[in-house]
Order: C-alpha cells, then structure tokens, then sequence
C-alpha cells in the first residue's frame, strides 16, 4: 500500500414474507405525499410495468429526481395483496433516515475520536444485514455505507434484528460505491476489504490505526471487482479448520470487534 502516509440473491428475489405491510405504502396519492413530505424514508419505488398516465409518471419524476430507486416489476411483483388498488405504484419504507454521501462526510468531518466506517457491498438478507448494523454499533462503527442496488432496504425486519441499532447509526445510501470508496480515500481514510482468500493479510497482522472503512461483501460473491479495485488491502480471518469461509455478518463482527479491540 502506497501514498496517503505510507502504510502498507437480488431485491427482486426477497421473499414476499420478509415484507410486512408497515414497510409499504401505496396509491398515486399517497405515494406522491410521500415524495413530497418525506422522500428520505422512502428506499424505493415499485411500478407496475407497463401501467401509464401523467400522474403516475410525475411520480416516477420525483422519485428519480430524489435519488428513490424505481423498479418495473409485473403485476405479481407489487409485494402487496391481489385485491389491493395500489394504482400501478407501491412505495417501500425504509426503517430509518438514509443519509446522503454529501451528508455523511460532513458529519464525520473533524469528527473525534477518529471514526470507523463500515460499507456493505449488496448484503441482500435482512436478517444478515441487521445482524451486522446490531454487531456495527456495539463496535463502534457509528456510521455505515449500504448500496442502493443488489441490496435489501432498510426494512421493519432489518430493524428488529438490530434491536435497534439502527436508530443509533448513520446510514448513508449510495449508488456508486466504488465511488464513494474513492471519495473516502481522497479524505484520508484507508479501505480494507474483508475476503476469504489465503493469500490476504491476517486481520492479527494488520495496521488498522487512523481513519478507516471496513468493506464487507455480499453472502454469496463477496467483493464486486469494481469494489475490490479501490480496497487499500485485502484482508481475512485465518481458519484453523478447512473451512471456505463464515457468514457475512460473524465475518463483520469478527473483524469489527478486532479493530474495536487495538483501540481498547
């Protein structure tokens, strides 16, 4: 590692039952108001594909405009009940505020102690990803990255298996994360990528001092290659039993509670 102070299954495929009726809302009206009042709860929109009208697409507008992810799904995948009027559009609530990256740098600006980050690259199971917002706070990773895409929203079922941690948390919500990454480095902090590859650097082995942001990868690829492109350093948990590797959320904790501990 060189310069800057010289150390060296998809949204589409969440099962129905892991959506419960307070996460959505939907309706032309209702959904616009949404958009309108509070467009920061909203992680995002759901359109019946091929359903039209001037209304409808103003809402799309917005949405798009609001940075709101808009997916086109077929009538059966509008996660609500076949005798519900939902008016071609449904609207998925998010459990809590998702910051912006503008917003997230600037809370962390001149913040002190030196914060962690911890970025989540397409976690797409809610209980995993609760898990690890719950294992995030009690490390003292106070503010987290989760992407936009191939990721499951913060939904009522993430909130419950946090117990609450995601209340205590920045979350900050980002399209692009190999450029968000970027923009880190750029502000001094140094990307470590968690993979389960033998030839990574032992996390007992690593320099984790100053500012830093731990990436964690999807349950089943791990690191996308864009992702692990910006990663100052790979590293891994040594294994003592012939085993490929551990669930994301024991793997975040692991490594989170090892950092947590040098600053003990």
């Amino acid at each position: 590692m060189a310069g800057r102070g010289g150390k060296g299954k998809t949204a589409d495929e969440t099962p129905a039952a892991q959506v419960s009726d307070s996460d959505l809302i939907w309706g032309i009206n209702t959904v616009r108001e949404a958009l309108a009042q509070q467009a920061a709860t909203i992680s995002e929109l759901l359109v019946e594909r091929g359903k039209g009208g001037a209304r409808l697409q103003e809402i799309i507008e917005i949405a798009k405009e609001r940075g709101i992810a808009v997916r086109f799904v077929e009538t059966d995948r509008m996660r609500v009940g076949r005798d519900c009027r939902h008016q071609g559009v449904v609207a998925r609530l998010s459990a809590a505020r998702l910051l912006s990256l503008e917003e997230l740098l600037d809370r962390i600006a001149g913040a002190a102690p030196t914060p962690r980050l911890l970025a989540l690259d397409s976690i797409q199971d809610p209980r995993n990803l609760g898990s690890i917002l719950r294992s995030a706070l009690a490390a003292g990773f106070h503010h987290v990255i989760l992407t936009k895409d191939r990721s499951v929203p913060v939904t009522s079922t993430v909130a419950r298996t946090s117990a609450g941690a995601v209340a205590h948390l920045s979350l900050c919500q980002v399209v692009n994360l190999s450029d968000a990454l970027n923009r880190l480095k750029t502000r001094g902090f140094w990307v470590y990528g968690a993979v389960a590859e033998p030839d990574a650097v032992p996390i007992y082995a690593t320099d984790f001092s100053g500012p830093i942001c731990l990436v964690i990868g999807s349950e089943g690829k791990g690191l996308r290659p864009l992702v692990r492109q910006q990663c100052d350093l790979l590293v891994t948990i040594p294994m003592r039993a012939a085993f490929d590797s551990l669930n994301a959320s024991v793997a975040a904790a692991v490594i989170m509670f090892e950092i947590s501990r040098r600053s003990l």
